[in-house]
C-alpha cells in the first residue's frame, strides 16, 4: 500500500491524525488471514513512549523528536494539545512570557498562532502590524485565541517528524495497562477507542503526560493526591487534616459568540431548576448563588460582584466576564467579518464541584462529567434569559453557544480542564516554603525583593500565582502570591521506578504548590525537560537518576538543554 503523506492522512482523517506505521520504528506485523476472534495486537516500539498528547506531551515529544530520538505519543481525544485546545483554556501565563520564563520552542508555539492569524484572517491594518497580536484582547492572556489555531500549529510542527517516519501520533487511544518488570515499565497496551483493537507500546522510556496521571496506577508507580496536611508539609496554607479525595473543581469549558439581535435560545436544560438555586457548600462560605455574578475573592474571600456585557463594554469596576477569555475581537478584523465577539466560558460559575474524578470508575467519570454540561447548559440559559443587563431588561438572546469552535456536536470541550492529577513520590517535592511569597519572606526574613528557592538542579523556570480553586471536599478558594521559581529535576524523578518520567501536572509537587505549577508554560517547560532528559540519558547510556546524583553530568545536561533554548534560572 502506498504511504500516505501527513496532508493526505489528515485530510482523510478529518483532522484527527492516526498515523500511519512509522519507518524506522520496530513494528509486529498483523497476521494475515482471517482466522476467529481478534486479531493479535501490533507492537510499535520507540525511543520514547508518550502517554497524553497534552502541552507537556506534545513538548517532551518535539524535544526528543529534534534531538534524534523515535517517539511514540497517544492521545484519548482526537485533538491533541490538551488544556490549550481539547480543554480549551487560553493560556494562564506570567507578565514577561513574550521575552523570558519559558522555554524557546513555547515561545516558539506562541509566535506560530500570531502568525497563524496574519496569513489566514482579515486582520485590520492596525492588528495585522502588531507585534503582540492579541487576537481576543482577552484580560487574561496577551495571547487569547481559537483552540483550533492552536491545534493546527501544533500539528505543523509535528507534521515534519510524521512524515519522516520518527513519530508515531495516535490520537483516540487510551493506555489501560502497563507491564511492568520490577522498577522498569516494559510497554504499555493502548486502547483503540474508534476501532476497539488493541496497540502494544515498546519503549526505552515511558513519560505521563496524562491529565491525571493515569500511568502512575497503571505502573505501580507511588503517588499521592489530594491535600497533605500542615502536619505532613510544613506549609503554611495547608489544610489541618489531610484528605487524598479532596481535589480542586474540574471545569468542562465551551465557547459562546454574540449576534446582535438574534434569538438563540436554548431549550431549557433538565437540571436548571437545580443549578439556578445551587450554593456551593464551601468553608468560608461561597458568596451567593453559583448562577449569579457574586462570588468570593479568591484572595481575601469576601463578596465580590463580577460584570457582564457580551458587547464588550467596560461594567464598571467590575470584570466583565465577557473579556475575561474573549477568544474573538471583531475590532480586530476587517469590518463585516464578525457580527459580535467570541469567549470562552471557564468562569466561577462553572467550576464543578460535587465529584472527584481523581480516581473516579469510568461510570462515576461519565456522572460528573454529564452533571458538569449541565451546569453549562444551565449557565448558558441563564445569560440568555436571566443575566441583569445595563437597562434593566433581563437576558441576551443573541448569544450563541459555538460547537464547531469545540468541536463537538454538544459543544462542550473534549475533555474536562482538570486543575489538579496524581503526583508522584518525587526524589525531591516542591513546597511552599520553596516558592510561596508569604513563607519564604518569614524563613529567609526579607520583605523586598524576596526570591524562590534556587535549585542546583534546575531544568526549566516558570511563573503563576498559587492559584487554588473550591474543590471538591468543600474548602473555598486558596490564591496568594508566589515567586518565580525553578523547576528542579528533582521533582521529575519517581522514587523508585527507572524509565517513567511525569510530563505534566503530576510531578513532585504538594496540593498547595500545584496551585503554581500546573499552567500552559510550566506544564511545556517539565514536557521539554523530560524529552531532552530521555535523550541526553540514552546518548550516555546513563539513568535520568544518575544525572541528577553526578554533578558532572548535571552540570553538562543543564548546558546541553540551555543550548536548546531552555531557561534554567530567572534573570
Amino acid at each position: 500500500m502506498k504511504r500516505r503523506n501527513f496532508l493526505e492522512m489528515l485530510a482523510l482523517t478529518g483532522g484527527a491524525v492516526v498515523a500511519q506505521p512509522a519507518l524506522g520504528l520496530a513494528q509486529e506485523k498483523k497476521p494475515k488471514g482471517k482466522g476467529k476472534g481478534k486479531a493479535k495486537p501490533e507492537t510499535i516500539t520507540a525511543d520514547l513512549v508518550i502517554a497524553g498528547g497534552g502541552l507537556g506531551g506534545v513538548a517532551a515529544a518535539l524535544a526528543a523528536l529534534h534531538n534524534n530520538q523515535t517517539v511514540v505519543l497517544t492521545e484519548e481525544t482526537d485533538w491533541i494539545g490538551g488544556q490549550l485546545t481539547q480543554q480549551a483554556v487560553p493560556p494562564d501565563e506570567h507578565p514577561w512570557i513574550e521575552t523570558h520564563g519559558a522555554p524557546a520552542r513555547y515561545r516558539e508555539l506562541r509566535n506560530r498562532i500570531r502568525e497563524y492569524y496574519v496569513r489566514n484572517y482579515p486582520l485590520t491594518a492596525d492588528a495585522r502590524q502588531r507585534p503582540h497580536l492579541n487576537p481576543g484582547d482577552g484580560s487574561v492572556s496577551r495571547l487569547c485565541h481559537e483552540p483550533r489555531v492552536a491545534l493546527a500549529v501544533m500539528l505543523d510542527m509535528l507534521a515534519p517528524f510524521i512524515s519522516n517516519g520518527r513519530l508515531v501520533l495516535l490520537t483516540e487511544h487510551k493506555v489501560e495497562r502497563a507491564n511492568v518488570s520490577g522498577n522498569k515499565v516494559l510497554s504499555l497496551v493502548a486502547q483503540d477507542l474508534r476501532h476497539d483493537r488493541e496497540v502494544i507500546l515498546q519503549g526505552s522510556y515511558f513519560a505521563d503526560a496524562t491529565e491525571m496521571g493515569d500511568l502512575l496506577p497503571l505502573t505501580g508507580t507511588e503517588f499521592v493526591t489530594g491535600t497533605e496536611s500542615k502536619q505532613d508539609t510544613g506549609e503554611l496554607h495547608a489544610p489541618e487534616k489531610r484528605d487524598p479525595e479532596n481535589n480542586q473543581a474540574f471545569t468542562v469549558c465551551f465557547a459562546l459568540d454574540y449576534v446582535p439581535g438574534g434569538n438563540f435560545v436554548i431549550e431549557k436544560p433538565a437540571e436548571y431548576e437545580f443549578w439556578r438555586n445551587h450554593v456551593p457548600r464551601l468553608t468560608p462560605a461561597w458568596s451567593g448563588k453559583q448562577l449569579d455574578l457574586h462570588y468570593s475573592d479568591p484572595r481575601t474571600l469576601a463578596p465580590k460582584l463580577l460584570g457582564f456585557h457580551p458587547e464588550g463594554v467596560p461594567t464598571g469596576n467590575t470584570l466583565n466576564l465577557w473579556n475575561y477569555r474573549r477568544i474573538i475581537n471583531k475590532d480586530n478584523f476587517e469590518a463585516g467579518t464578525y457580527k459580535g465577539g467570541a469567549t470562552i466560558v471557564n468562569w466561577p460559575q462553572n467550576d464543578y464541584m460535587l465529584g472527584n474524578l481523581i480516581g473516579a470508575s469510568p461510570e462515576q467519570f461519565r456522572h460528573h462529567v454529564e452533571r458538569a454540561k449541565q451546569l453549562n447548559l444551565s449557565l448558558i440559559y441563564w445569560l440568555q434569559t436571566e443575566a441583569p443587563r445595563p437597562d434593566g431588561g433581563k437576558g441576551w438572546p443573541g448569544i450563541r453557544l459555538r460547537k464547531d469552535m469545540m468541536g463537538t456536536a454538544d459543544g462542550m470541550a473534549k475533555y474536562p480542564y482538570i486543575r489538579e492529577a496524581r503526583r508522584i513520590k518525587a526524589v525531591f517535592t516542591i513546597l511552599e516554603e520553596h516558592v510561596g511569597a508569604e513563607q519564604r519572606a518569614q524563613q529567609t526574613g526579607q520583605t523586598q525583593k524576596n526570591t524562590a528557592a534556587k535549585f542546583h538542579d534546575s531544568v526549566g523556570v516558570g511563573y503563576y500565582h498559587i492559584d487554588l480553586h473550591p474543590t471538591c471536599g468543600g474548602n473555598n478558594y486558596v490564591d496568594f502570591g508566589s515567586l518565580p521559581y525553578q523547576i528542579p529535576l528533582g521533582a521529575l524523578l519517581p522514587k523508585r521506578m527507572e524509565n517513567l518520567l511525569p510530563a505534566n501536572k503530576n510531578i513532585g509537587t504538594t496540593h498547595i504548590t500545584n496551585g503554581c505549577y500546573r499552567l500552559h508554560p510550566t506544564e511545556w517547560g517539565i514536557g521539554e525537560a523530560v524529552g531532552l532528559l530521555v535523550a541526553f540519558a540514552r546518548s550516555k547510556n546513563v539513568t535520568p537518576r544518575l544525572v541528577r546524583e553526578n554533578t558532572s553530568l548535571l552540570a553538562e545536561f543543564q548546558d546541553y538543554i540551555r543550548a536548546r533554548g531552555v531557561e534554567t534560572d530567572w534573570p
